[in-house]
């Protein structure tokens, strides 16, 4: 195999040259983690979660796919942890299942993200017609598209000051529902229904549907969790990632269950299952989220217009995110010979501003929504990257699996890593094989019907055989085969934690050029 410099560090020759930043610190890591995963999927979306399969449905359904999120982050962890790198898991894949995996891991993932700084804009310009109705969204997506360049291009500092706030808010917003909620179940507060916990009885509650409908909200909620595994891109400009990565996985399963589980009871009991609201998941109806109506419950009327600015963040914070991840990805990419070298370039402030160009470029798909109406656009948009997701999360889950055998066959105990999945190996299987389950199932219903739509499920699973021939087609231009567990980059890095915590020094890892 061909021998690269390892991602973020510059080669030995050249220890002048720019190299990626480790300024991000333990509050921005662990923001970063906790912001992945809340979004308009739990603001918006988890009312029609919750009318699909009953409130007992929901939570359990977003609690399996927090089970499932949960072993793949400590997956994620033990290895970025372990290799803190900027391209996460496409570099785990070249370096421990094979070369085109890894490659089309990194592509697979830029795109996700790249389209995903469109799908945010175009949702900016819904969020933003509830205020200004007569203004045109073009002028929207253009604006907040300069605002995530800015915050991305001057140093990598910027973007975690601007998602640790981002996410501030909505954390806070969270606790503030679950608090106001609790007290207006328990007749604190004013607002609480009158027949106290009689809507988790009414009809079939509190599971309805049953398990097709507990399927298709599972599925949801895989998307809605979509987000969380940036913490393993971020770890390869994290200041101390052998204890802010540990640190951040940690906390990821009680911050499901917070946000997710007990936002979804405080619904189910305040609001029915029935309630026709709760069948609208549209962006572009802020008065019908589970969270406005049980804030307007409460007697509180500015609710709409406090929720409308929250999801608006939400919105930003994931197209800020989205920006960040696929510039490092792409610059990653560059930097192993995988993409074209003019990405590998870096600021002076260790920022891959082409990179930064090359994918703003892309989220500025949202403009056309001009030319053919914003909810078109954006579902399309939606449509083309919603599989990549799952794909990445496979990769994660393949590549550590991989990567515990080769650390274990060539000789090292699993105390010589800074942090290890305890989990392992049920944890990546379990995540693995659900994570096929639901990628597999996303349109099961169009099957089912007498006729099927073609088109649509062409737009749902289109991203499986795009991943499957971009990886045959590396292996056809330049070769491959798997890693042979032997072979593995594993040496170099078990030196570089030694010397790094040789006599308490600096937890920062310096790796020289290596070998794959």
């Amino acid at each position: 195999m061909s021998a690269h410099p390892t991602p973020d560090f510059p080669d030995s020759s050249s220890p002048d040259s720019p190299r990626l930043h480790r300024a991000l610190k333990a509050r921005h890591l662990t923001m970063i983690a906790i912001g992945g995963s809340i979004g308009t999927g739990l603001f918006v979306a988890s009312g029609a979660s919750i009318s699909q399969a009953g409130p007992g449905g929901a939570m359990l359904a977003y609690l399996l796919i927090g089970v499932m999120v949960y072993c793949l982050m400590t997956s994620l962890g033990e290895m970025a942890a372990f290799m803190p790198v900027s391209g996460s898991f496409a570099t785990y894949g070249a370096k421990y299942v094979d070369e085109g995996f890894g490659f089309a891991l990194g592509w697979n993932y830029w795109y996700n993200w790249a389209v995903t700084i469109a799908v945010e804009l175009v949702a900016a310009q819904l969020v933003m017609n509830y205020w200004f109705p007569h203004v045109p969204g073009l002028w929207w997506s253009a604006a907040f598209l300069a605002v995530m360049f800015l915050l991305n291009a001057l140093t990598v500092r910027g973007f975690g000051e601007a998602e640790y706030w981002f996410a501030l808010i909505k954390v806070v917003t969270v606790l503030a529902f679950i608090g106001v909620g609790l007290l207006m179940i328990f007749g604190i507060m004013k607002g609480a229904p009158a027949n106290g916990w009689h809507n988790l009885t009414i009809g079939d509650a509190p599971f309805a549907g049953g398990l097709p409908a507990m399927m298709g909200v599972a599925m949801i909620a895989g998307f809605s969790f979509q987000g969380t595994e940036l913490i393993g891109i971020a770890a390869g400009e994290s200041e101390n990632p052998r204890k802010t990565i540990p640190r951040a996985v940690k906390q990821i399963f009680w911050r499901i269950l917070l946000f997710y589980v007990l936002a979804i009871f405080v619904i189910g009991v305040l609001i029915p299952y029935t309630d026709p609201n709760l069948l609208k998941s549209d962006v572009t109806d802020i008065g019908v989220s589970p969270f406005t109506l049980v804030f307007r419950h409460a007697g509180l009327a500015f609710a709409a217009g406090v929720m409308n600015a929250v999801i608006l963040t939400a919105v930003l914070s994931a197209g800020n995110s989205g920006m960040y991840a696929s510039t490092r990805m792409l610059y990653t990419l560059a930097t192993e010979g995988r993409a074209p070298k003019l990405f590998a370039k870096l600021s002076p402030g260790g920022v891959p501003r082409n990179a930064l160009f090359a994918t703003t470029a892309v989220g500025a798909l949202c403009f056309l929504t001009s030319l053919y109406g914003d909810k078109t656009v954006y579902l399309w948009l939606l449509n083309t990257s919603g599989m990549t997701g799952f794909i990445a999360w496979l990769g994660i889950a393949v590549s550590h699996y991989r990567f515990r055998k080769g650390f274990v066959a060539q000789g090292y105990s699993v105390v010589q890593l800074p942090y290890a999945s305890p989990l392992f190996p049920y944890g990546p299987i379990f995540a693995f094989g659900l994570c096929v389950v639901i990628a597999l199932g996303q349109d099961y219903q169009a099957f089912l019907a007498n006729r099927i739509d073609w088109v649509g499920v062409l737009a749902t699973y289109v991203g499986i055989p795009l991943f499957l021939a971009v990886w045959a087609g590396y292996r056809l231009v330049r070769g491959g085969r798997f890693v042979r567990y032997d072979e593995m980059e594993i040496a170099p890095w078990i030196a570089a934690h030694r010397d790094a915590t040789r006599g308490g020094a600096p937890a920062t890892i310096d790796v020289p050029e290596t070998v794959s």
